[in-house]
């Protein structure tokens, strides 16, 4: 096992380094995510009329953006526009759902195939515990070629920006917006935002994540607040749990026209057994309700 983790990782690691190398020829791919209420189709958040938020919450935001983007005017724009648009639809709610889509980080909670069986189950189980809710999705990577890029390096914990993009965002809310909650959820590659972003917020106690399956390298389970699942309880995630064997295993059948007796899939290709958390499964739903049970009922 070590030793297929070890030759995993030469191979990611060399990948990583050309990565490296045609992004410094490139333009700088670091530009502000951009969230979208679920539901709402192709338009971000974002507001055009600043005068709707105080003056002192628009000075904050300002700051944050000039943190995270320094003298980049169009990028501190939109991130404060976008910033201010999520706490202006986040104000009179109780729980803020940010989602981070596996694959490359641009697909909405509905284009993955238990999507909207997972998020209809943790609503449904909110709602019945007393509260309201806002799902929102998190687009963190452009369509280019310097996206796809910083992404790979976000999954290897090399990119930090976008998880400190996300924190910033989610620390604002809850510093401004009284007894407000926010899960932040993950699937595959978008679990390695959720870890690093709950790094950054370890100690604020309003802000939780529920992970689906991450990636083999990364060590989500730090903190308690966290649910990190590797298994829907049918069979364990061969890429979260790094089965080489498996994977390639899985590859080959698939090329010679055998059926897969487990589905799963990383980046909608490449075949994982067990890499499939659907919430009807023994390992997810319950699994999912005995975890918010336990931190938000009254």
């Amino acid at each position: 096992m070590a030793a297929r983790v070890l030759r995993l990782k030469i191979g990611v690691a060399l990948f990583v380094a050309a990565s490296l190398a045609i992004v410094l020829l490139a333009p700088s791919p670091v530009v502000p995510a951009t969230a979208y209420e679920v539901g709402s189709g192709d338009t971000p958040l974002s507001i055009q009329d600043f005068s709707l938020v105080p003056q002192s919450l628009r000075d904050e935001a300002d700051e944050l953006a000039t943190e995270l983007f320094g003298n980049n005017q169009q990028k501190r724009q939109e991130f404060t526009s976008q910033l201010l648009g999520m706490y202006l639809v986040a104000k009179d709610r109780d729980v803020v759902i940010i989602n981070n889509s596996g694959g490359w980080g641009w697909s909405s909670i509905d284009t993955f195939p238990y999507g909207l069986d997972f998020a209809a189950g943790i609503d449904t189980e909110l709602t019945e515990l007393g509260y309201s809710t806002l799902w929102l999705d998190f687009y963190r990577t452009p369509k280019t070629l310097n996206g796809c890029l910083s992404e790979s390096m976000l999954a290897l914990g090399l990119y930090p920006s976008k998880a400190r993009d996300l924190a910033s965002r989610v620390e604002f809310l809850t510093r401004h917006i009284p007894g407000i909650r926010v899960i932040l959820t993950g699937e595959s590659n978008g679990c390695t935002i959720c870890n690093s972003a709950m790094h950054i917020l370890k100690d604020n106690t309003q802000v939780y994540s529920i992970q689906l399956g991450p990636p083999f390298w990364n060590n989500s389970a730090f903190s308690e607040r966290s649910l990190v699942l590797r298994s829907n309880g049918i069979i364990p995630d061969s890429f979260s749990q790094g089965n080489v064997f498996t994977v390639v295993r899985a590859n080959l059948e698939s090329i010679f026209g055998i059926s897969q007796e487990h589905p799963g899939n990383i980046l909608l290709y490449i075949g994982a057994p067990g890499h499939d958390y659907q919430w009807q499964h023994p390992g997810v739903g319950s699994q999912i309700i005995q975890f918010l049970n336990k931190y938000f009922t009254a």
